[in-house]
């Protein structure tokens, strides 16, 4: 059976564990989860948090930070901002059909839209008003992402802080120039009317479903979920001192990888990436640890992950400068 779900919380802490006990308790059928978080950045499962965003200056404003566990880029999120998740069996998940839910929303509200690139929604003018990303288990698939409404796209600006490299490879001079808010295609578009949307074309396009309620969710995991993702470990975590520090930016995202020495070999890693793949840069760091720092062996043990990020990353390092 179908499921919808309501967020009765503002609190992006509460609102991710919801996200990780439905998906951590996948049914049969799709559940949709509609929530909203109050100035808030959330950042993507393996980015460094003091890279991109201004954390001081949004704990200063009263605003949070909050870690997801899918992979892609930071966002910004408020009360002008609605959020959906899609939680599914595996063998259920069909993105397209997931992301027809969204755009026959913004469609039936007069906003021409589409999809785009590796995870965003546009409108005509290319303009991105919704980020996607994207989690599986074996078992289980969730799918997630923003709707900009009437957001203040002046403290997304404020609180996101992406690399230089990022924005140009964007094409673009600032974080505000590469959104818009839903809105700005008629004052009838409101977070109510977007939801009111997205639930009509929900039950278009999967049918019948039912009202679920948080209480229905088991109580204790999502206790400890909301532990887990308001932690200071979760969040942002030690940033320990490196010997070295390599980065760039590939068509699929950047990467910055930290690299801890010991007689040339390395002895600590870690890995930073907007890469929608979460699985493979969690991956990485393990894959480099006990390799001489040389650029062919780094290559090697790269490419033995296998892929398209492999590949990439390998080639990149057999040519890098230190």
């Amino acid at each position: 059976m179908n499921r919808l779900l309501f967020g009765t919380s503002f609190n992006p802490w509460h609102n991710l564990a919801v996200e990780e006990v439905l998906f951590g308790a996948c049914q049969p059928g799709m559940a949709l989860y509609l929530w909203q978080n109050r100035n808030t950045v959330v950042i993507g499962r393996n980015q460094n948090a003091w890279r991109e965003c201004r954390m001081e200056l949004l704990e200063a404003d009263g605003g949070r930070l909050a870690r997801r566990t899918t992979g892609g880029g930071a966002v910004y999120h408020d009360l002008g901002n609605l959020n959906f998740t899609f939680v599914t069996e595996r063998a259920a998940y069909d993105l397209p059909r997931q992301l027809s839910v969204i755009l026959s929303a913004a469609r039936a509200l007069g906003v021409p839209a589409d999809f785009t690139g590796r995870n965003d929604l546009v409108t005509a003018t290319g303009a991105k008003f919704s980020g996607n990303a994207f989690r599986f288990s074996r078992e289980a698939a969730m799918h997630h992402g923003t709707i900009l409404v009437s957001a203040d796209l002046e403290h997304l600006a404020k609180y996101l802080a992406p690399s230089p490299a990022k924005l140009a490879a964007k094409g673009v001079a600032s974080v505000r120039a590469r959104v818009c808010n839903l809105s700005e295609y008629g004052a009838h578009i409101t977070v109510d009317a977007v939801r009111t949307a997205v639930i009509a074309a929900f039950a278009r396009e999967y049918g019948a479903y039912e009202s679920i309620r948080e209480t229905d969710l088991d109580a204790e995991c999502l206790r400890k979920e909301e532990e887990k993702h308001a932690s200071w470990a979760w969040r942002v975590g030690a940033t320990p001192a490196f010997d070295l520090t390599l980065a760039t930016r590939f068509p699929w995202g950047g990467l910055e990888l930290a690299l801890s020495l010991k007689n040339g070999v390395i002895v600590g890693a870690q890995a930073w990436s907007d890469a929608m793949d979460e699985a493979f840069i969690r991956a990485l760091p393990g894959t480099l640890t006990g390799v001489k720092l040389a650029r062919e062996p780094l290559a090697e043990a790269v490419r033995r992950l296998g892929g398209t990020l492999a590949s990439d990353i390998a080639a990149w390092l057999a040519q890098a400068q230190w």
